[in-house]
């Protein structure tokens, strides 16, 4: 909170001058890190892209993104550790981390490709948090690990 406090007085008095841009990323929490990747990973964003590397902070919303030669392996703050593999495209949607206000959420949306999740905090404590959706449904994890496939070409 004394963060978000700070940016906005931060704001207020670098808006007059026009300095305010390389403050949007301080509004955004960070939900997890790049741990591993391999090939071609990328981070969507804002309409920029970027290289996934190793140590990259990730926040709510961005794209994970990898090509035929790529995977990608990512932690998140409360453990969940997701593995993903060529041709794929996810996006963490909503993400809740604060046990202690029982605040506890994760939405992932997968568009394609392949995912090897592993639960974290949030499904130990409240399983019915976290989903995953993908293009024909919702799937509500309720045990500590799935392997998910997505093949956008078999939709119709």
């Amino acid at each position: 909170m004394l963060a978000s406090r700070a940016v906005r007085i931060l704001r207020a008095l670098l808006l007059p001058i026009g300095l305010t841009a390389g403050l949007a990323w301080a509004d955004e929490a960070i939900i997890g890190h790049v741990k591993t990747t391999t090939g071609q990973t990328y981070l969507v964003a804002a309409g920029k892209t970027v290289a996934a590397q190793p140590g990259a902070a990730l926040q709510k919303g961005q794209m994970l993104t990898t090509d035929h030669t790529g995977s990608l392996g990512v932690t998140l703050l409360d453990n969940t550790v997701l593995s993903i593999g060529p041709d794929s495209e996810l996006v963490v949607v909503e993400y809740a981390y604060s046990p202690g206000r029982n605040e506890l959420k994760l939405l992932i949306r997968m568009t394609k490709g392949t995912l090897h999740y592993i639960s974290g905090v949030i499904a130990k404590l409240q399983p019915e948090g976290v989903s995953i959706k993908t293009p024909t449904g919702l799937i509500g994890v309720r045990g500590t690990e799935l392997v998910l496939r997505v093949n956008p070409w078999d939709i119709q």
